[in-house]
């Protein structure tokens, strides 16, 4: 009796470990696989990834919280290095978990910038809105263990045939360098 207690305890919590990795999106696809499909609503319009960025490149960068430091530094560059990785046959697409709304309004706040080095000039990429969590779980940038209601800082390359190239994490407090985001894609794109 106890030695079955013990198993029926033991695949409770097997269930409840899957069903929590599952609740937080901790199915992360793997490089090689097909890259996740979504439809939703950005700053550029109606968005159905990645095919409506057609035979490019794609680069899919998260971002825990739209107006914070880190995210505005990241996308000012971002916007400063468009043109570079248009050249490159590569479509950017930036999602957070925040309201559309909010993006409108960041993107205008960042368009507005008047200084030498950091006036981006115009956002040409979509920011996506992911206030459900949809596309954040499906690319499993939802961990618990940093925060139930943010992504942490994803970034994911995905080839011309949609399949997922490479991918990195970071922690929400910290930036990536997207010097090295570009080598990346230029390795990548060189050994396709």
């Amino acid at each position: 009796m106890k030695r079955e207690f013990v198993i029926i305890a033991v695949l409770l919590l097997s269930i409840y470990e899957l069903k929590s990795q599952e609740k937080f999106g901790n199915n992360i696809p793997m490089i090689g696989e097909d890259a996740p499909k979504f439809f939703a609503e950005s700053t550029s319009g109606s968005l159905a990834f990645p095919d409506d960025c057609g035979q490019n490149w794609k680069i899919l960068f998260s971002h825990p919280r739209d107006f914070t430091p880190v995210c505005s530094s990241e996308i000012l560059q971002l916007a400063r290095m468009q043109n570079e990785f248009a050249k490159l046959r590569t479509s950017i697409v930036v999602i957070s978990t925040d309201f559309l709304k909010s993006h409108y309004e960041w993107k205008k706040e960042l368009e507005d910038i008047k200084n030498e080095k950091y006036n981006p000039g115009k956002i040409g990429f979509p920011l996506v809105a992911d206030d459900q969590f949809v596309i954040s779980k499906r690319y499993g940038m939802m961990h618990k263990s940093a925060s139930t209601t943010q992504t942490v800082r994803g970034v994911f390359f995905i080839n011309p045939d949609n399949k997922i190239a490479a991918f990195a994490f970071y922690p929400m407090n910290i930036g990536r360098n997207l010097e090295d985001i570009k080598s990346t894609l230029l390795a990548l794109q060189a050994t396709y």
